[in-house]
């Protein structure tokens, strides 16, 4: 078979593996991806519903494709598919519709996959795999539709996940980012009736992948900050080589009025309290959030109450984002919602909030040693930063390369640029995109770090 595939993914880093699963399996009978100009004979478009906006582009994709591709097979999966099935079969060229994920399987079987893969082998254009290790979440929080669209919780098995982590890390990649719709919930499915000495928890998973050879970190995404356990930060701080210290935690609002409004199951002193653990126990770790501004009866008081919960938290940086009344939560139809353009002047305060603690932040960093994961390269000509970028050097008239410039994101999840000479990238030493570098952070700005190799 010499069938040409497109696969098109919207929305979370769950759909990012999930498409890459579905991708290689079809791979394995003999399905090939499109170069750009080619025709496709299936598109796989893996869509988002958290927001109406996901809808749209979703819907946007598949019109795109089904123009470009005419020909092409349409199977549409992700959460807006299983929302709204009948919706998306009638998008111009849709051949099928996979509305529960535990079905991606039985779509691979349907395409002639025999050996339908358990994970992944590598990750097509990236140099940190992401790894889902569960599915499903069971919290009802007022504004989220993805509880509705993904409710069942199903952990992966444990020596599925480490075997794969072993298989990407021997491919090449330096970073494994484990992910999941609830990643703090990883085992509790296989907990329920068992003594607590005998549960399974993501603290377990990380200790058994902390063991691996090679040189490669995990990364952590986005989870509570009920979940963040002592036995969680122990083990962080036992294999502070091997897990970056940065974590995700959703804060979504500083008040706690509007986090009960948001039915959330915390308020803001545990959520400081977890903050200050991880900074008892680990180096200067990186802590990011969520926050969204405008929520339904959010009041002045109560959005102020969130900025000096933001700089109590000393995060390094912050999504914010405007309420967006989700179709099917109770959130959408709660009295007092906001005006956008109020919504909008409270994501311009956060956003000036973040840049202030995200400076104060990258401050702190300078004089240490991080890891630099390596992710683009550009050769330089002249002897400053403000040299001119070259494509093909021996076409430019300026002249060869003195200088490459390699950016990349450090294990505390800022960016970080490094310059060195070309005659450090010649010969063996030579520096390449996807290395993981250990590097010296000689300065700050708002933006990033200039680093510079150890002497």
């Amino acid at each position: 078979m010499n069938a040409k595939l497109r696969v098109a993914t919207l929305g979370c880093k769950v759909n990012q593996y999930e498409t890459e699963l579905v991708r290689q399996g079809l791979q394995r009978v003999g399905y090939t991806d499109c170069e750009s100009s080619e025709k496709a004979d299936v598109c796989i478009v893996n869509t988002c519903t958290v927001t109406s906006e996901g809808d749209s582009k979703s819907r946007q994709v598949v019109r795109r494709l089904n123009r470009q591709n005419p020909d092409a097979k349409i199977v549409v999966m992700g959460c807006y598919a299983t929302r709204a099935p009948q919706e998306v079969a009638e998008l111009p060229g849709v051949a099928e519709v996979v509305t529960d994920k535990r079905e991606l399987p039985d779509l691979m079987s349907r395409f002639g996959v025999i050996d339908v893969p358990t994970g992944l082998d590598g990750f097509s254009g990236r140099h940190r795999a992401y790894v889902k290790v569960q599915d499903g979440c069971l919290l009802r929080c007022s504004y989220c539709i993805i509880p509705h669209v993904r409710p069942k919780l199903t952990s992966r098995p444990h020596q599925h996940i480490v075997d794969e982590v072993s298989r990407l890390t021997e491919a090449g990649h330096r970073e494994v980012v484990l992910t999941g719709i609830h990643l703090g919930h990883y085992g509790v499915d296989w907990n329920r009736n068992k003594p607590k000495e005998e549960w399974i928890r993501l603290a377990h998973l990380l200790r058994d992948l902390c063991e691996l050879p090679g040189d490669f970190r995990i990364r952590l995404s986005s989870i509570e900050a009920t979940e963040v356990t002592r036995e969680l930060i122990s083990v962080m701080r036992d294999h502070t080589k091997r897990i970056v210290p940065h974590l995700h935690l959703c804060l979504q609002s500083g008040s706690d009025s509007v986090l009960r409004r948001m039915r959330r199951r915390w308020g803001t002193r545990m959520f400081l309290d977890r903050c200050q653990m991880l900074k008892e126990s680990l180096d200067k770790p990186a802590i990011t959030t969520d926050v969204i501004a405008g929520f339904p009866g959010e009041t002045e008081e109560e959005f102020e109450q969130t900025l000096v919960t933001c700089q109590q938290a000393g995060f390094s940086k912050i999504h914010a984002f405007p309420f967006s009344p989700r179709r099917g939560t109770p959130a959408a139809e709660m009295p007092d919602q906001i005006a956008k353009q109020l919504r909008s002047e409270r994501v311009k305060r956060l956003t000036e909030l973040e840049k202030e603690l995200r400076s104060e932040y990258y401050q702190q960093l300078v004089g240490s040693e991080l890891e630099l994961l390596v992710e683009s390269s550009r050769d330089l000509v002249g002897m400053n930063r403000g040299a001119m970028l070259v494509g093909d050097p021996t076409k430019n008239m300026a002249g060869a390369p003195t200088d490459r410039l390699l950016r990349g994101t450090t294990c505390r999840y800022a960016p970080g640029e490094l310059m060195v000479p070309t005659s450090v990238e010649a010969g063996p030493n030579s520096l390449n995109v996807g290395d993981l570098l250990r590097v010296q952070i000689t300065d700050s700005s708002n933006e990033k770090l200039i680093v510079s190799l150890p002497h």
